[in-house]
């Protein structure tokens, strides 16, 4: 099974017993731990049943449209990876912007680095990527989870227990050029630190002494980490103003899937960092705090991004900060018109899209794909409603008058979910609380940060019918 790395669940008895300090230790990651709320929900036993169908017995849904003589048959995929990196948060800029856990459940990151509930399109454009070709484009969507409710692991180390730090790297912002050099250098001091402090973890995996972790590993781990971060600091601080918080970073923790996560009660020293900075008035608690979203996280095994053409003519570039929404997350609220068919299965993407979970066959994966509307006004990167500056095509591919086709960006993300979990109905989507994991729930956000030179090159490859990837 593609876990993952690092992000085991906590059994529901684990949780309760590891408490608040468990939470410290998770800053700036949302591994989305609930230790609130009504074990005895609906929303805490994960979605329901019968939204879980056998995709083999469904009948064929997908029609493209015919393509005229001027289509556009390009394509321009970017590679951005899989959230490696470990970028989480429970953020939307787009529909919430400054509201910390505005979205109710974890959202998934790709491509660039800083994206939270305070992006800006400065601070987007000033920030990395982990888009091999610079795109700073942010591309986001909720998490998939497996949760089998009350399972317990095997005790014991798993030979999968990883240690998990919270990312420095996507804190930092408008790095002056002076300090660069440092920052970059104590950077993969970090990253070294992490490697070393994993090889270790491996080395003990058979080490019963709950406090091993701890004295052994986490602590040592914690003092290295507070120096690099200190020389971040005073680095930024001899050319420009300091940084703010970013000590609080230091602290690491082991998730490995069982009771064992309650030694991570050795932060319990470290459990102000929680608390919110002078003058912020921010919880950073708040973020881990998602009820009835719970389970492992999985990491896709294939984040693909294309962009594609248009059956009707030639497309024409985004404008940058152009945002864009995919599905609705409220549908229960809202109503079906925005929602999306999202569900397939390997082998399946060009027949079916489901509202339900699917249930594959032996040797095909579970798919999401998700075609974002590629009808811009001409005008607006942004509406009231974040959807009335870009529409989606009518079923023949054609644009409403006064509207102009762009590249049409497909997210597709897949999974290697065990197929006795998907028969079990044991995976769901997260989501706000009243959706209760309704797959129909399932959205993505897009904001194009891509430089005029990148676009450029997105438009040429598509119009010109090539299959470009970067």
């Amino acid at each position: 099974m593609t876990r993952n790395q690092g992000r085991h669940r906590f059994s529901r008895r684990t949780k309760l017993t590891a408490g608040v300090a468990g939470l410290a230790l998770t800053i700036g990651l949302a591994v989305a731990i609930s230790t609130t709320g009504d074990q005895g929900t609906a929303q805490a036993d994960g979605a329901d049943k019968s939204l879980f169908v056998d995709i083999t017995k469904q009948a064929r849904n997908v029609k493209a449209p015919r393509p005229e003589g001027d289509a556009t048959n390009g394509t321009f995929t970017v590679d951005c990876g899989r959230n490696e990196n470990g970028h989480f948060n429970p953020d939307n800029f787009i529909a919430q912007p400054g509201v910390r856990n505005g979205a109710q459940h974890l959202h998934d990151y790709v491509g660039n680095v800083s994206t939270d509930a305070d992006s800006t399109n400065e601070s987007l454009q000033e920030a990395d990527t982990t888009c091999k070709n610079g795109d700073k484009s942010t591309y986001f969507w909720p998490v998939l989870r497996i949760d089998k409710e009350n399972e317990e692991e095997e005790p014991g180390q798993p030979n999968n227990a990883e240690v998990e730090c919270p990312d420095v790297k996507r804190k930092l912002r408008n790095v002056p050029q002076q300090a660069r050099a440092e920052v970059d250098r104590n950077l993969n001091q970090l990253k070294a630190q992490i490697a070393e402090a994993n090889d270790k973890l491996k080395k003990a995996a058979n080490v019963d002494d709950p406090n091993f972790v701890n004295n052994a590993i986490l602590g040592p781990l914690r003092d290295k980490r507070t120096a690099a971060i200190g020389r971040i600091v005073e680095a930024i601080d001899r050319v420009a103003q300091r940084p703010r918080g970013l000590q609080r970073l230091a602290p690491c923790t082991v998730k490995d899937g069982d009771a064992k996560d309650a030694k991570v009660a050795e932060a319990q020293k470290e459990a102000e960092a929680d608390a919110p900075e002078k003058g912020d008035g921010k919880s950073r608690s708040d973020e881990n705090e998602l009820p009835g979203n719970e389970g492992e996280i999985q990491r896709p095994e294939v984040v693909d991004l294309t962009f594609r053409g248009s059956p009707t003519g030639k497309v024409v570039a985004m404008p940058q900060f152009l945002r864009i929404l995919y599905g609705d997350a409220k549908v229960s609220t809202n109503g079906p018109k925005n929602a999306r068919k999202s569900w397939t299965c390997t082998g399946f993407e060009d027949k079916v899209l489901m509202d339900k979970y699917p249930i594959c066959p032996q040797g095909s994966k579970v798919k999401r794909v998700h075609d974002f509307p590629s009808c811009w006004d001409g005008k607006n990167t942004d509406s009231a409603n974040h959807r009335d500056h870009i529409v989606y095509p009518n079923e023949n591919g054609k644009c409403p008058r006064g509207f102009r086709a762009v590249p049409q960006l497909r997210i597709s993300l897949t999974y290697n979910i065990p197929r006795d979990v998907q028969q079990n109905g044991q995976y769901a989507v997260d989501a706000f609380p009243e959706e209760e994991h309704n797959p129909l729930s399932d959205h993505d956000d897009f904001a194009n940060v891509m430089g005029e030179e990148i676009m450029n090159r997105v438009v040429d490859c598509i119009n010109s019918g090539k299959k470009c990837r970067e």
